[in-house]
């Protein structure tokens, strides 16, 4: 059974998004997606600055069994990344939702989250995969 926060949106492709209070959006892999990627190994983040397009790669995770593109679930400027999983990317195995998240992000547009998937329909779509 994977946990699946209700208080989160998320893509097809398995990132999950976090409005914070502030209005930014953290950014990280569900538990799902952990599962399937294995014992990560190495995590390459986009730098702080940057900006991300929504559905375009813009990070990596390597496992045991391979190299996966991480996709932006949104559009905007990375403002923080998690220099923990530089040294320990195994986290996200852990603990994908709270520890283990992996940038985050100003949004250009806000109402690109409500394009994402609310955690019920995220259900289906993993039991449909």
């Amino acid at each position: 059974m994977n946990d699946i926060p209700s208080e989160l949106r998320y893509a097809e492709t398995h990132e999950w998004a976090d409005l914070l209070e502030d209005g930014t959006v953290r950014i990280g892999v569900s538990d799902h997606a952990q599962e399937q990627l294995g014992d990560l190994v190495f995590v390459e983040l986009p730098e702080e600055g940057s900006q991300v397009t929504k559905g375009e790669a813009c990070a990596v995770v390597e496992s045991v069994k391979a190299a996966s593109d991480i996709y932006a679930p949104i559009t905007g400027e990375v403002i923080s990344v998690n220099d923990l999983l530089v040294d320990t990317p195994e986290t996200v195995n852990s603990d994908p939702y709270i520890d283990g998240w992996l940038f985050t992000v100003k949004p250009s547009d806000e109402k690109e989250l409500d394009e994402l998937m609310d955690a019920e329909a995220y259900a289906e779509h993993i039991d449909e995969a």
